[in-house]
């Protein structure tokens, strides 16, 4: 499994970016191939923080690219700054 965890500071609205990801986001990683699970977490003070695990090095990939996408479409405006992108294989789970 490969994991790909994504930080965003200075977030402007939490709840309204929550919702956007729920609606509009989490639909498209589902149709990625190799989806496991997503979470979108606000740590508080402006920061939320993605989670998104797939089964294969390329379906994280492909999320990331679709990440961006969708970011720079819809959320732009909510996460100023671009995020702290960290990925890699999946070593420990439970």
């Amino acid at each position: 499994m490969y994991a790909v965890i994504r930080r965003y500071e200075g977030v402007t609205d939490p709840a309204e970016a929550g919702r956007l990801v729920d609606e509009g986001f989490v639909p498209i990683l589902r149709r990625v191939p190799g989806f496991v699970a997503y979470y979108w977490v606000d740590a508080g003070d402006g920061v939320m923080v993605s989670t998104s695990v797939f089964e294969d090095k390329a379906g994280a990939d492909a999320s990331v690219v679709k990440a961006a996408d969708f970011v720079r479409e819809n959320l732009a405006s909510l996460l100023p700054s671009p995020p702290q992108v960290t990925a890699g294989e999946v070593v420990a789970a439970g």
